[in-house]
This record gives structure tokens, C-alpha cells and sequence, in this order.
């Protein structure tokens, strides 16, 4: 590093400035390795633009949306509804990193690089919903108007640690989010246009994670309790959009995203890939964080259990009705 580090073991002497500082040069390894293996993709080559028409307004042969004009699954359109929305707020994901990894030097060019990327995923989802025609079109942009006009304040804007401690786990979530909608919508189009999205994520996590395994090295209290806060906290960046709640049930029940998926292929891979619960020689506050990510990460495995058991119990119930 080209800044001398404060004393490992303790939380003192550690700012933004100069985490943002002593990290710089890993940003810069990171994001030379992402453009060395990310491929560029265009998003017009995953539209089935074949199946396009026009819609009434303007056109004298519109032809108004109807729900059986798709073959999109109804939890598939839930969760694209979910999922084209959280994309959608991508101005205000850049303003708030931005804000806090700056714009200038490996920092600045990630940032940018990073919402170019991510520009490409709202792009594809939208024009595949309307050519498709898979959701109602005048509800969707009703739903993206109300959600972007409410903004978007991350839960972590407080610290720069967090931040990079929550797209690590966030940025792998919206990965298995779209690949588990793909593999439910019913669609191949769909499924093969998501799986684009969903490499982009992963690598965008890699990214992350590597840069939070970095954070582990020169301040590992500090990223051991930022760790600790978002992983007791963690909500989904959509989280305030109209009828999220219910969505997020619904695609619980579809097995899109729920508690078992949240432990299993999101906070346990980050966790064991940078050995989090393995980390010794901590301080006082970053062991107490260490044990309370534990405590925590077992309660979720219980709570996990429970709602496997229930979910099942629900499908041999819809099963007996069907047979019955």
C-alpha cells in the first residue's frame, strides 16, 4: 500500500478519505482484471423484436396489451416487474456511489464504468417487456415514475466500508434474483437475455468482494463490524417501490428469492470465499462483530429451515388439490 496503515488490530486512525486512499491501488488491479474479462454485449441482440407491435396512442393500428398476449409465467412478470424497477433507480445508485468513491483516479473510473454496465440491463428489460408484450406497459412506467420519483437513500451512504461490504452481498443477490426469474419465466428469450445480466453481476460482485477482502487486510475491525451491520440489515435496494412487499412474498413462494436462497447462495459464498468467520487476531470490537455475524448467520440458517418446511408443506397441499 502507499499509505502506512494505523495499527491493524484497532479502529482508530481510520477515515473514508483515507480507506478510500489506502485502497486505491487494489481498485486499480480490480478493474484492470474486470475489463480484461468482461465481454461487451448488445442489448438489441436479446429483443425478440420479431414479436413487436404497436401499442394504441398514436398509431391507428394499436393494439391494446392483453395478459394472454404472453407466455411469460405470472410470477416471472412479478419478479421482472421487481427486478426492471430496481434497475431503473440507477441514477440514484450512481449519485450515491459516486458521492462516495468520488469521481477522479481507478475510483472514478470504476464508478462510471460500473453504471455504464448496469445501463445496459435496464435497457434490455424494458425493451424485452414491450416487445414481448409481458407485462402491462401503462402499469409499468406508472410503477417507474412513483418509484423513481420517491429517489433512493442507501441504508450505508453513512460509510464508505458498508457501502463496499453491501454491493458485495447486493450485487450477488440481483445475480441469483435474475438467473432464478430466467430459469421461472418461461420463457427461453427471457431466460437467456437474464443470464446476460446475471454474468454482469457476478462480476461486478467479484469486483466487490475482492475490494471488501482488501478492506479485511488494512482495517479488519472496521470491515468485520461493517460486515456484521449489513448482513443483520441487509434489504434489497428495491425495497421502497410500490408493492414490494408483496412481490418479495411472491417471489418467496416462487422460490426467486427467499430467506434459504438469501443464506445459502448469497451471504454464506461471500462469507466462506473471504473465510470472514475465520479471521483471527481481532480487536475487541471487531471479535464482538465476528461473534454477532455468527449468532446471526445461524439464527438465519433456523428461520431458513422453518420456511422450507412450510414451503413444502404448501406444495404438497396444492398438490393433493390438484389431484383431488
Amino acid at each position: 500500500m502507499t499509505l502506512t496503515s494505523p495499527h491493524l488490530g484497532s479502529s482508530t486512525g481510520w477515515t473514508d478519505a483515507r480507506l478510500l486512499y489506502a485502497l486505491e491501488e487494489v481498485v486499480e488491479k480490480e478493474l484492470n482484471r474486470h475489463l480484461k474479462v468482461t465481454k461487451d454485449w448488445m442489448p438489441h441482440e436479446y429483443v425478440p423484436w420479431s414479436d413487436a407491435r404497436n401499442f394504441p396512442g398514436f398509431f391507428e393500428d394499436g393494439e391494446a396489451w392483453d395478459p394472454s398476449q404472453s407466455k411469460v409465467t405470472d410470477i416471472g412478470k412479478i419478479a421482472l416487474v421487481v427486478n426492471l424497477l430496481t434497475e431503473d433507480n440507477l441514477p440514484s445508485y450512481h449519485h450515491e456511489i459516486a458521492s462516495l468513491f468520488g469521481r477522479d483516479g481507478a475510483w472514478g473510473t470504476w464508478v462510471h464504468r460500473w453504471t455504464a454496465e448496469e445501463g445496459r440491463h435496464g435497457i434490455v428489460m424494458r425493451d424485452y417487456l414491450l416487445a414481448s408484450r409481458a407485462v402491462d406497459p401503462d402499469k409499468l412506467e406508472q410503477f417507474r415514475m412513483a418509484h423513481m420519483s420517491e429517489g433512493f437513500e442507501s441504508d450505508n451512504r453513512h460509510s464508505m466500508l458498508h457501502s463496499v461490504a453491501y454491493v458485495a452481498f447486493q450485487e450477488l443477490a440481483t445475480r441469483i434474483s435474475h438467473r432464478n426469474t430466467g430459469h421461472q419465466s418461461g420463457d427461453p428469450v427471457c431466460d437467456r437475455m437474464l443470464a446476460r445480466i446475471a454474468t454482469d453481476e457476478n462480476l461486478h460482485m467479484v469486483f466487490y468482494r475482492n475490494l471488501l477482502g482488501a478492506a479485511f487486510e488494512i482495517a479488519p475491525d472496521l470491515t468485520m463490524q461493517a460486515v456484521r451491520d449489513v448482513v443483520v440489515n441487509f434489504r434489497m435496494p428495491g425495497h421502497g417501490m410500490p408493492g414490494f412487499e408483496r412481490a418479495a412474498a411472491q417471489m418467496a413462494i416462487g422460490e426467486i428469492y427467499n430467506m434459504r436462497i438469501h443464506h445459502d447462495d448469497v451471504l454464506q459464498p461471500v462469507l466462506r470465499f473471504l473465510k470472514v468467520l475465520q479471521i483471527e487476531g481481532l480487536g475487541p470490537e471487531g471479535l464482538k462483530a465476528q461473534e454477532e455475524l455468527g449468532l446471526y448467520m445461524s439464527g438465519l440458517d433456523s428461520e431458513a429451515s422453518k420456511f422450507d418446511e412450510r414451503l413444502a408443506a404448501r406444495k404438497a397441499r396444492m398438490a393433493a388439490r390438484a389431484a383431488g
